[in-house]
This record gives structure tokens, sequence and C-alpha cells, in this order.
């Protein structure tokens, strides 16, 4: 029986994470292009755990804190072809869709700025992520403020448009 293990993502508060899955070697310098430009702006870290040959974790990033926090979480998790991306001045929404149309890349866990904790099962073979748990459980049905609070904050961060923009001008 493979023995389970939960591990625990380090990151600071105001980081955005992707959780995926992979299979070729080239998989953290296509990740790489893909973010750089995605959007202006965007600093981030990723790490890829590589499954065969030297098994090595191979990193890149344009921002060295949150390299090194690839690194080091990915290390953690061990298993193997998983990515692990964190992004600053930018959302997982930004660059989700360029990222799934990488053609190694298998799919994605999670893309959260929740604490996030990893399923992983360890056999004779290796590691390998079964999910993940991505912040809290409900506490109940969204209430008119919940409502009203969820899209003030759409608009505030620029996802929606205000109620006064309009397009094009008069």
């Amino acid at each position: 029986m493979p023995e389970l293990k939960v591990i625990k993502i380090r990151k600071p508060r105001d980081v955005n994470l992707i959780l995926g899955q992979s299979h070729f070697i080239k998989t953290a310098e296509d990740l790489y292009e893909v973010l750089i430009t995605a959007t202006s702006g965007i600093k981030f870290g990723l790490a890829f755990c590589e499954s065969s040959g030297a098994c090595r974790v191979r990193s890149e990033g344009n921002d060295e804190e949150l390299k090194k926090l690839a690194q080091d979480n990915a290390l953690q998790i061990g298993a193997g072809h998983s990515f692990i991306i964190f992004l600053r001045n930018a959302y997982p929404i930004n660059v989700l869709n360029a990222i799934k149309n990488i053609p190694e890349v298998c799919r994605i866990f999670c893309a959260s700025a929740n604490p996030v904790e990893v399923i992983v099962a360890q056999t004779e073979l290796g590691q390998g992520i079964l999910g993940v748990i991505d912040g809290s459980s409900p506490k109940g049905l969204e209430a008119s403020e919940d409502i009203a609070w969820r899209r003030d904050f759409l608009r505030k961060i620029g996802y929606k448009l205000s109620e006064v923009q309009t397009y094009g001008t008069k």
C-alpha cells in the first residue's frame, strides 16, 4: 500500500500558485516563455520535477525569491513530472490558458492564492500527486451582502467594468 503524505505549500499571502503535471524536460523553459510574455510586470518563479535520467528539480524565473520558493516546494512535493509556479503582479487567470496549451502540460491540479495542501502518495517507484486541498470548506450560502462584496471586489481589481465606465467616447 502506498504511504500518503500531506505537503503544505509554503508561500507568502500575496503570492498565487499554479500546481500542475507535465511530461518532458523542456517544461521549465516552455513555462518560462509563456509566463514572461503573458502580461507586463509579471514576477514569477517555477520548478519542474524531472522523473527520469538525473531526476533533478529544474527551475526558471525572473524573480529570485519566487524561484527559490518554487524550488523548495517542488523538493517537498517530490512528485515526478510535477511543476509549481509562484506569481506576483499577475493572477493565474492571466496565464492558465496559455499554460494549458503547452503541448507537454498534462493537467493543472490547482491555481490559487489560498493556503494549499498537496496529497502525495509514496510507493517504491516514487511519489505522485493524488490531489489538493485548496483553502477552506464553505461556511454556507452567500447572502445579498456577500454578493455585493463579490461584485465590488471584481470591479476593484479590474476584472469587471464599473457601472460608470463605458466604451468609446461621445
